[in-house]
């Protein structure tokens, strides 16, 4: 436990955070500028522009690339890391929110025939599409390039 402080002092860990947190303050200001209003669900909800699972893993990759070389089994273990959770948040999480939007669909269809069932909706906005996967990736290793010093 004496070296848990040293997390605190872990730079690529710090600025990977920041990029995913920068990212979700870009997704409050785009929702700004689209509905004219402040929506302070977006800085926690997934999906929108950018990815900020990608700015995180986007990162984290190219901080661990820069401190430990880009031939290094970390940046291999970062690098794929990066990849699955992109893959996830474009391709299986994207599915999800078009199955959650067409089950909303019948959910509305039965309400309006006026069946007795509970309505709950389900969450639609839940993965990225390719570009906002890859804007969150750029964004991260923009961050990562300017902020982690290389070693």
């Amino acid at each position: 436990m004496q070296d848990f402080g040293a997390v605190f002092h872990n730079q690529v860990l710090l600025i990977s955070l920041a990029a995913c947190f920068l990212a979700q303050g870009i997704k409050a200001i785009v929702e700004i500028f689209r509905n004219g209003k402040i929506n302070l669900r977006s800085l926690v909800s997934t999906g929108g522009m950018p990815s900020a699972h990608s700015a995180l893993v986007g990162a984290l990759a190219t901080g661990v690339g820069l401190q430990k070389g880009w031939g290094s089994n970390e940046f291999a273990i970062a690098c794929l890391f990066a990849v699955i959770v992109m893959y996830d948040a474009a391709g299986v999480r994207q599915a999800a929110g078009k199955q959650a939007r067409i089950l909303n669909q019948l959910i509305d269809e039965l309400f309006q025939e006026d069946q007795s069932l509970t309505e709950e909706r389900l969450k639609e906005l839940l993965g990225h599409t390719p570009v906002q996967v890859f804007a969150g990736l750029a964004l991260g290793i923009a961050i990562a390039f300017f902020a982690v010093p290389v070693q």
